[in-house]
């Protein structure tokens, strides 16, 4: 049977990461001087698949990635539920000052249902999250495309992989380092029957060599 890969990569740093700011949608920051530069290094040390349809969140800093891990992509699409999550009142606020804050903690349980003043509601992006993994490999399967690429957020990589992604591991050990990602593969019945995908590498190829095997079972 047909399978379809497509290769999940965080996007670049930004000067809100370097600074530890709390950045989600409701900030469309560029990349910086630092974050093209570790990109470049990534593309100098390891290997990027090459792929010619590139799914992108249409946030600045994940096209802007988009355009140098994949400068030879002919299909660059920008799909609007791949941005991150808005973080409403929290949006843009330091990190270091957001831990002391007892609202924040309250978000923060994933038992609770709180929803901070102008936020997402964290089950609605769960679900368009969720969803757009979904529809990226329908895309894929209906147009004969084997392999493709998506640029998008952190957050978003680790919520579709929660959800849909074998094997099955919370969100947390989903994480990704800027650049980088991973590849999860499907088919028609998978697609069909579970609405699952297999995780099956990480990218870019040979980032975790030295270190841990990320598929080893916890």
């Amino acid at each position: 049977m047909k399978t379809f890969k497509l290769h999940l990569i965080r996007h670049g740093l930004t000067r809100g990461n370097l600074e530890g700011l709390y950045i989600g949608s409701g900030t469309d920051l560029p990349l910086c001087k630092e974050g093209k530069e570790a990109l470049s290094r990534l593309q100098d040390q390891f290997t990027y698949p090459v792929v010619d349809t590139v799914f992108t969140s249409p946030l600045s800093r994940a096209v802007e990635t988009a355009q140098i891990l994949f400068p030879a992509a002919t299909h660059k699409m920008e799909v609007q539920d791949l941005r991150e999550m808005d973080f409403g009142v929290f949006e843009n606020r330091p990190m270091s000052e957001l831990v002391k804050d007892p609202e924040f903690a309250a978000w923060m349980d994933p038992s609770s249902h709180t929803v901070p003043e102008g936020a997402e509601n964290r089950a609605d992006f769960y679900r368009r999250t969720g969803d757009a993994l979904m529809k990226m490999f329908e895309y894929m399967m209906k147009m004969g495309i084997t392999e493709a690429a998506c640029v998008t957020h952190g957050g978003v990589i680790m919520s579709m992989l929660a959800q849909h992604a074998f094997p099955q591991r919370k969100p947390e050990d989903w994480m990704a380092d800027p650049g980088c990602g991973y590849t999860v593969r499907c088919d028609v019945q998978m697609w069909m029957r579970d609405g699952m995908a297999e995780a099956i590498d990480v990218v870019p190829y040979g980032y975790l060599d030295d270190q841990e095997d990320p598929e080893e079972e916890e």
